[in-house]
């Protein structure tokens, strides 16, 4: 009797252990959920590669896409902590927002533009530069050119563009409109000129309207377009905001991958070009082979020389509201931690 009691308490205890160790298994494989605002534009696609890839799936990341029409609608919900990611080009505008205390971090790079990658061109109408009426940058003095928005990283490009003429800002005369309506606006001659993002940039130039008139070597690696986190999701949800940058600088190696050239034509382009028809809103694989691709840095690092020279232009111009510096909207831990965890790139050949 006594020893049946025994093999009963053993048994009991077996099984609680049992339990045990189901319950402690299943909580070590908890999915984390993270809601990531995208505008669903081709830079976009690194997170659209870890999605379909799985780098978020092994990084016990469940992702929300929430899509926006444009990177500062994200602002404010992502300052609320209605998403906990978001991305957007850099401008006066988040600078702004910060020093009110909306708070964001700029976590990593997003969109940059490396030697071979200047993804937001200067175009100037093709039958000004047929009749010779424009030559130089020189020739933009007095000129309609078209923008984005007001207090924007192509501004800061501009400038950069005509200071070897003793040109400044204000030479040329400022016309703020999205990227779509600035090929209308070529094609019928409503400006001379445009910073115009890819695919439209590309789109512009198939259509005879316009050409590119700039180079690499006029602002090299100019950061563009960043990674932002909400405050709350980098302080207190740190281990799920690092385990989602682990996935996110994996797919920019990928993304990386898929690069040659100055083009989408390297060993993971296909994948990617498909990846991207599938989920952002270009949809012509033409255009993909064609286009000048962003550039990423595939460690994710930001350039902040770049960062610190476009936050002095927004200054200069009287964009900034109240004192600020980079450091103030900038946090690499992440992606330092990243590129630790995951070691040196080592690019597909």
């Amino acid at each position: 009797m006594a020893h049946e009691h025994s093999r009963r308490i053993v048994l009991l205890a077996g099984l609680c252990a049992g339990i045990t160790i189901a319950a402690s298994g299943a909580q070590a494989q908890a999915v984390d959920t993270v809601k990531v605002g995208n505008n669903g534009v081709v830079s976009d696609a690194v997170f659209y590669i870890a999605e379909q890839h799985g780098f978020f799936a092994k990084q016990r990341i469940k992702v929300e896409f929430v899509l926006f029409d444009s990177g500062p609608k994200m602002i404010a919900p992502l300052g609320t902590g209605q998403i906990d990611v978001g991305a957007g080009a850099l401008s006066a505008g988040l600078f702004n927002a910060v020093a009110r205390g909306i708070d964001v971090k700029v976590v990593a790079d997003k969109g940059s533009m490396p030697p071979g990658y200047l993804y937001v061109p200067l175009l100037v109408r093709k039958d000004l530069v047929d009749s010779g009426k424009f030559k130089t940058l020189a020739d933009l003095k007095g000129l309609k050119v078209a923008e984005g928005g007001e207090g924007g990283t192509p501004g800061s490009f501009l400038t950069e563009a005509l200071k070897p003429f003793n040109m400044t800002y204000k030479d040329v005369q400022h016309v703020y409109m999205s990227y779509p309506q600035q090929v209308a606006a070529l094609a019928n001659k409503a400006v001379d000129a445009a910073l115009t993002a890819e695919p439209s940039a590309t789109q512009a130039v198939a259509m005879g309207s316009a050409v590119r008139v700039s180079d690499d070597k006029i602002y090299p690696n100019q950061q563009v377009a960043v990674l932002l986190y909400n405050g709350d999701f980098a302080k207190k949800r740190k281990d799920v905001a690092q385990r989602f940058m682990n996935a996110y600088v994996e797919a920019v190696r990928y993304y990386n991958d898929a690069l040659k050239d100055g083009r989408f034509a390297g060993p993971t382009s296909e994948d990617v070009i498909k990846i991207m028809i599938e989920n952002t809103r270009v949809k012509d694989i033409n255009l993909y082979r064609q286009m000048v691709p962003n550039g990423v840095d595939p460690d994710g690092r930001l350039n902040l020389d770049s960062m610190k020279k476009d936050l002095a232009f927004y200054q200069s111009q009287g964009y900034i509201e109240k004192p600020i510096g980079v450091d103030a909207v900038v946090d690499e831990s992440f992606v330092e931690e990243a590129a630790k965890l995951l070691g040196p790139y080592k690019p597909k050949t």
